[in-house]
């Protein structure tokens, strides 16, 4: 029936300008929170470097430490997995490509004959491991889109417990690395063990000319072996900070792309809609000329004169 495909129409084109508000509110949420999230990167960016600067100065001066966070096995058997995701989706493929790079990593050392723990951060991580049977260390979530420092300190302490106990002989670290507002890639990193302080005196060209005026207490090598671990949580933080980025980056191009088709989606449906209503309007112009050619024709036939028999005159 015609007039019930409209009906039906307009419900749904009421039903997609109300999807299209929630994903148009969602894009403009996300874009504030993206630039949020590039200013937060951008202020924590100094303490890295700054950091990273002191432990090359210290390094390139001749400072060395015998540290666990520095110790490397010759055998590597067991490998632990940080998996930084979002805890929310409706984000495009931001979750589904970390997954996969963290799959892809667990069966390669699977396939070597190793073992494997995960360290999930994200509500989605955990789902979706804990649904297929991975072993699962530890998980943090309720802060991905919006993580601090302490944040960083725990996921940090726990790692070092882990690595700490012998059992774990190298912790990779797997996230989204933002690179610019149209662009983001996952990525997977060592985190521990960190290279010898030598390398990144090398790789930093740390001076150790700085040292000179400066006194250490109690030595340039305790100070290295305190800083080693801040170290880990400003590296570990840095991640935190561009997965966020990268989330809301995600969620702000899927929510644009839902509202665009919702546009089209709205387009085509008001298309139909107006088909429907012209085929109704035609149907009832054609009932009501079918009725009035139907009344025509029984006047004409009341008009006809009729012949009556004619009884004969009486003789």
């Amino acid at each position: 029936m015609p007039g019930g495909a409209e009906r039906i129409l307009r419900r749904r084109i009421g039903s997609v300008k109300n999807t299209k508000k929630i994903t148009r509110a969602m894009e403009l949420i996300a874009a504030t929170r993206v630039a949020r999230a590039q200013q937060r990167a951008k202020a924590a960016r100094p303490y890295s470097e700054q950091l990273t600067g002191v432990i090359e100065n210290l390094s390139a001066g001749g400072a060395e430490v015998d540290h666990p966070l520095l110790r490397k096995a010759e055998n590597v058997e067991n490998v632990a997995f940080v998996v930084c995701a979002g805890d929310r989706g409706l984000a495009g493929p931001y979750n589904a490509q970390v997954l996969r790079s963290a799959e892809r990593e667990i069966q390669a050392v699977r396939a070597d004959g190793g073992d494997y723990r995960l360290i999930t951060v994200g509500r989605k991580v955990q789902d979706y491991f804990s649904f297929r049977g991975y072993n699962i260390d530890t998980s943090f979530t309720g802060f991905t889109d919006n993580p601090t420092y302490e944040n960083a300190r725990d996921i940090a302490r726990r790692v070092r417990t882990v690595f700490d106990e012998d059992e774990i002989q190298q912790v990779d670290l797997i996230y989204t690395e933002f690179v610019s507002l149209g662009t983001q890639r996952p990525v997977v990193r060592r985190f521990l063990p960190l290279e010898a302080t030598a390398t990144i005196a090398e790789e930093g060209g740390g001076d150790a000319a700085a040292l000179a005026g400066f006194s250490f207490e109690p030595s340039p090598e305790g100070v290295l072996a305190d800083l080693l671990p801040r170290y880990v949580e400003a590296r570990l933080f840095t991640a935190l900070l561009d997965a966020a980025a990268s989330e809301h980056a995600n969620r702000q191009r899927a929510m644009k792309a839902a509202t665009d088709n919702a546009e089209e989606l709205i387009v085509k449906l008001a298309r139909a809609m107006n088909r429907a209503r012209q085929e109704s309007i035609t149907t009832e112009i054609m009932e009501i000329v079918s009725g009035a050619e139907a009344l025509g024709s029984d006047d004409e036939v009341s008009n006809v004169p009729m012949l009556l028999p004619v009884e004969p005159a009486a003789s």
